[in-house]
């Protein structure tokens, strides 16, 4: 079996300055964020990012730039996003099971790509997984509601500019895995606004409140309530009350230590030391270590957990705990195998009429 500690794959406003290893560090408001490095002058951005050498002028008077030609190393330059021209750039469906409604029709095996304006929910047994241009990864697990409110990429660049409005649920997001830094990626609920550099997070929306764990890198939480962001680091979260309010940010609950799974039957069972402070913990299933194929996902308070999978190979299942604020920490994973398959002397897999394979189950 193989078990190791991650931090899984999501609060409001923008971001502020940090040490990054790309110079793209998104969104302010309506400026796209430039952090200058050396050898960098006004014309250089101002034609990469603008694609109009000419737009320099605008960019000095708006950054109080004495010398374009001379920058300082690290001065983050603000970019309006309305100088910046911009192509359409769909999500790529990677992953999906269950039921799954696309402006209100059933998604199909043929329909591979979300594109700006289009509305997504996920039925109770819907898991969801899109890809952008930048191999920006966002989950959306079961019985979530949202709308792709921007869907582009800045010309030329390959940078990405999306805004995701979650009405319900949670999304999971792994953003500019790369490393090569993000134009604007933005996960909006009814309270809160999330945007991000290029981190690992969470965003949770459930009866109009909002909850926001950043796993790695760092993000910026705001409300209508604050004047300013609350910074948010690696292994924090925060929670946000129905009128906007911050009631907690703390440190994210450890990894919780599960047993190696043992096969009963036609499933498996693990046990979970408890967490101190945990109130509950999440468990899920999926075809990939990452977490991007998700099969399922439930809520549980019992420390003895069950799980299995419906096909032969490898599967994954995740574990994390949840504090009285409602906030989730990164998971401990282990695999397991799948049910058992019917095989030849040979080894070959004895499949039905229909091209799957027996189970054991079945007899």
């Amino acid at each position: 079996m193989i078990k190791l500690h991650y931090a899984a794959p999501l609060v409001c406003g923008l971001l502020w300055g940090s040490t990054a290893l790309a110079q793209p560090s998104g969104a302010q408001g309506d400026d796209f964020i430039y952090k200058v490095r050396a050898g960098d002058t006004l014309l250089g951005i101002s034609g990469t990012y603008t694609r109009q050498d000419r737009n320099w002028a605008h960019i000095q008077r708006l950054n109080t730039v004495a010398d374009p030609a001379r920058l300082p190393i690290g001065k983050e330059l603000r970019i309006p996003f309305k100088m910046i021209p911009e192509v359409e750039a769909p999500a790529r469906i990677v992953h999906q099971a269950g039921q799954i409604q696309v402006n209100g029709q059933t998604l199909s095996e043929g329909h591979t790509h979300l594109k700006e304006g289009d509305q997504v929910r996920t039925g109770q047994d819907g898991y969801l997984t899109l890809e952008l241009l930048d191999g920006s990864q966002l989950s959306v697990p079961a019985s979530a509601s949202l709308r792709v409110a921007r869907m582009r990429a800045f010309e030329g660049t390959g940078l990405i500019d999306s805004i995701v409005a979650l009405e319900d649920g949670d999304i999971e997001s792994r953003v500019a895995p790369d490393q090569q830094g993000v134009g604007r990626f933005e996960v909006r609920t009814p309270v809160s606004i999330t945007g991000v550099r290029g981190t690992e997070l969470r965003v949770r929306t459930r009866d109009g409140h909002a909850h926001s764990e950043v796993l790695a890198g760092q993000a910026a939480l705001g409300t209508q309530q604050q004047t300013a962001p609350t910074a948010l680091r690696q292994n924090q979260g925060a929670a946000v009350t129905t009128d906007g309010r911050i009631v907690a940010v703390a440190p994210l609950l450890p990894a919780p230590q599960v047993s190696v799974p043992q096969r009963q039957g036609g499933r498996w069972s693990s046990n979970i030391d408890p967490v101190p402070g945990a109130q509950a913990y999440l468990v899920q299933t999926a075809l990939d270590p990452r977490g991007a194929m998700l099969l399922s996902r439930r809520l549980v308070t019992d420390t003895t957990i069950q799980f299995s999978a419906p096909r032969p190979g490898t599967y994954y299942v995740m574990v994390r705990a949840i504090d009285s604020h409602g906030l989730m920490g990164p998971d401990t994973l282990h695999s397991f195998e799948g049910a058992a398959a019917l095989s030849s002397s040979d080894g070959t897999p004895v499949v039905s009429s229909f091209g799957d394979p027996i189970l054991l189950s079945q007899f």
